[in-house]
């Protein structure tokens, strides 16, 4: 009896009698099965049989691996994705018989060899944030239009803010793709990650850097039910159902792709946000959590980001334990600014907690990189619990990948089968050795010699290609300014929540509240710039750019031009507006600074609503249906009042202000209105107090000092009053129909 074979969940077992193939005791097997983390409901939406499964490291084999399974299909392609880019090039080196190798071409080419062939790919309707990143031809142009047989569907059946993250190709229900990787720009790259590859070109030309990712491939029943999966998607997006295909008529399975492990059992595990009539679904969560309980030595995770607050949470309580699992991270260091101001920031904080809990030192995170100093792109989900679990798929460790967007995870146990052990831990050896600049056999030696998976790393490392540690990050003061569920939220956004967020209808204790805290975060704000300006902590902060462009601007007649589209750009890239009203002070006083602060903020604001409205006002009112749609009409009667709100009690950010504005019935003129009366208050004491707090460090007399005092007197007054304004506006309108 195969060990394997025989604990499969459901089963029931009263006694087992060792034979020549199971040296196992009842015991054991017992054991086993206590063991399980894959439970069917809990964890995972279905475990399936799978004949053949191959773990394909990096997008030169995945690409390659889908190009000769998309040739031998005969009925149908279902390729669902995060992002899509029809220009991309499927294989570079190879040959695929006479197939073209730009993604679109290769395509279009297949429907045309192969009559009985259909192709269907659901693209998320992503958000206009992401435009500059994507292929915009899909989206207008539509060339898939070009061939009868090729379906294209932009999906945007997700709740407000959410993304369909989920990254799937299923070829005739006989064998399917999940993992990391979509058909996108800037992904194609090898196993050696060579710093300069002439190779790694996007379709414009330009060269990117080093791109570490992972898909799996399986067959059999798994890739059936994943067909299952993106139908379901397929008539959610469109309202057409599109039935399965004959399956064991065709075998795409690519002669060339040698399976990791066989004769396994594959568990399916999503995240599905709660939408309209629409249950949510978080078995992924569930799973990272069964999963890094069941550790007993080792627990390895790649992943682009680590802001997942509930894999923190479990991770800490596994470090605190005496006799634990070694946990080793592989990380992200470094993106683009606009992540590393966001979501990094919220990785250094739970970084700094996990490594406040490594009390017996089981735990090290790194970072890969090449060629001495060079990081390589991680955007793997991996994890591996010691050899008897592994998941690869499109979740982060991330918030939102636990209850926002939708994901895909395919996750293997051994449940105690030494040939599917074996597979697991010789996958994570792999990726291990990759990272090193290794052979698989050094990474296998290093362990046998200690079973540590933090000594085998530590001896190996310190070649040009290699790990090193991620390093510790500093939390920027200003990040308390964005909520952290702003960015990576852990449940859907409602709606109606988010406008009673904007105007809250309960002004009472918690608008003052605000209001301290506001002035509070105001004064600190300005507190540490004079800290950095004067003290020797401006050794720990670059200023040289601020006081260069300081001198820049003064002495150049285009900056009442400079200045304001400065304030657009930031806006657009959500940079924090009180920064850039303090920097304005700072570099053109009191008069100045005031009249380009106001200007900037009028121009940033018009723009982003003008986005809001153009872009945004269908999207929303599909989302949220008929509920917006009331709220828009209650937010147009008291336009004016609402932004003036949420101008003087800063609530939301900036630039989701203007935008969910444009996008909601609220007329320009309350818009523009409000937001002059809302702001031109804030931006004058945000820049007298810079100035009057600048003349105070300087010279520190009573007279500079009594006007810093009587300014924040003045704040906290004009509070109150706002307080008193707000709530007889609140009372007023409190019985009006709603």
């Amino acid at each position: 009896m195969n060990p394997g074979q025989a604990l499969r969940p459901g089963s029931q077992f009263i006694r087992c009698v060792p034979c020549d193939l199971c040296e196992r005791s009842a015991f054991d097997m017992i054991e086993t099965v206590n063991r399980r983390i894959l439970q069917e409901g809990r964890n995972c939406r279905r475990i399936a049989p799978a004949g053949r499964v191959a773990f394909l490291v990096d997008a030169a084999a995945y690409f390659s691996a889908f190009a000769g399974a998309a040739e031998r299909a005969r009925q149908a392609i279902w390729i669902v994705a995060w992002d899509i880019d029809t220009r991309i090039q499927l294989f570079k080196d190879e040959k695929h018989g006479t197939l073209p190798p730009e993604l679109g071409d290769f395509l279009r080419a297949l429907v045309r060899q192969h009559q009985s062939l259909s192709i269907y790919i659901l693209d998320w309707d992503f958000a206009e944030f992401y435009a500059l990143e994507r292929e915009l031809l899909p989206v207008f142009k539509l060339p898939w239009r070009k061939h009868k047989r090729i379906h294209f569907q932009m999906d945007n059946r997700h709740p407000l803010g959410a993304s369909h993250h989920q990254k799937i190709v299923v070829v005739d229900d006989a064998m399917a793709f999940a993992g990391g990787l979509d058909f996108a720009r800037e992904r194609w790259d090898t196993p050696e990650h060579l710093p300069d590859d002439p190779r790694r070109i996007d379709p414009s030309g330009r060269s990117y850097g080093p791109w570490h990712d992972v898909q799996i491939a399986v067959d059999g029943e798994a890739a059936s039910e994943l067909g299952e999966l993106v139908r379901e998607r397929w008539f959610r997006a469109n309202g057409v159902r599109v039935p399965g295909v004959k399956t064991g008529e065709n075998d795409p399975w690519p002669p060339g792709l040698t399976p990791d492990l066989e004769n396994v059992h594959v568990g399916i595990s999503r995240t599905d946000p709660a939408h309209e009539s629409r249950e949510g679904v978080r078995e992924v969560e569930a799973l990272y959590l069964d999963a890094i309980s069941s550790a007993r030595n080792h627990i390895y995770m790649e992943n682009q980001y680590f802001t997942s607050t509930a894999v923190t949470r479990a991770l800490c309580e596994r470090l605190g334990e005496k006799e634990g699992p070694e946990i080793v991270l592989v990380l992200r260091e470094k993106s683009n600014w606009l992540e590393e101001s966001t979501m990094g920031v919220f990785r250094a904080k739970l970084l700094r907690q996990i490594r406040r809990a490594n009390r017996f030192d089981r735990l090290r995170v790194y970072c890969p990189v090449v060629g001495g100093s060079q990081v390589v792109n991680v955007h793997s989900k991996v994890m591996v619990v010691d050899d008897d679990f592994v998941k690869i798929g499109s979740s982060n460790l991330s918030n939102r990948s636990m209850g926002v967007d939708s994901e895909c995870d395919l996750a293997i146990e051994s449940e105690g089968d030494e040939r599917v052990a074996k597979g697991i831990g010789g996958f994570r050896n792999r990726l291990l050795a990759e990272h090193l600049a290794v052979e698989t056999a050094d990474i296998e030696r290093a362990l046998a010699t200690g079973n540590s998976m933090i000594q085998a790393v530590e001896k190996l490392r310190g070649s040009e290609r290699t790990l090193i540690p991620f390093p510790h990050e500093d939390i920027p003061w200003a990040s308390d300014l964005v909520p952290d569920g702003t960015i990576d939220p852990p449940e859907p956004i409602d709606p109606e929540k988010l406008v009673q967020e904007l105007v809250p209808e309960d002004a009472g204790k918690s608008r003052s509240k605000r209001v301290r805290n506001f002035v509070i975060i105001l004064l600190c704000l300005l507190g540490l710039a004079a800290a950095w300006r004067w003290t020797p902590l401006g050794d720990y902060a670059d200023l040289e750019y601020v006081l260069s462009a300081k001198i820049y601007l003064q002495g150049n007649p285009a900056s009442p031009v400079i200045v304001p589209l400065g304030y657009l750009v930031g806006s657009l890239i959500m940079f924090p507006v009180t920064l850039m009203i303090v920097a304005t002070a700072f570099m053109f006083g009191v008069l100045p600074g005031t009249l380009y602060s106001i200007f900037g903020c009028l121009l940033a604001a018009t723009s982003t609503y003008a986005l809001g409205r153009v872009l945004g006002r269908g999207t929303v009112s599909k989302l949220a249906g008929s509920r917006l749609n009331r709220l828009n009409r209650r937010l147009a009667r008291h336009g004016v009042l609402t932004i003036t709100t949420i101008r003087l009690i800063p609530v939301a950010p900036f630039t989701i202000i203007n935008l969910v504005a444009g996008a909601s019935h609220i007329r320009f003129r309350d818009f523009l209105l409000g937001t002059i009366i809302g702001m031109t208050p804030g931006i004058l004491i945000i820049t007298l107090f810079e100035h009057q707090l600048e003349a105070a460090i300087r010279e520190p007399e009573a007279k500079s000092l009594g006007i810093l005092a009587a300014l924040a007197a003045a704040v906290l007054v004009g509070g109150f009053l706002v307080k008193r304004w707000l709530d007889k506006r609140r009372d007023s309108g409190g019985h009006e129909k709603q």
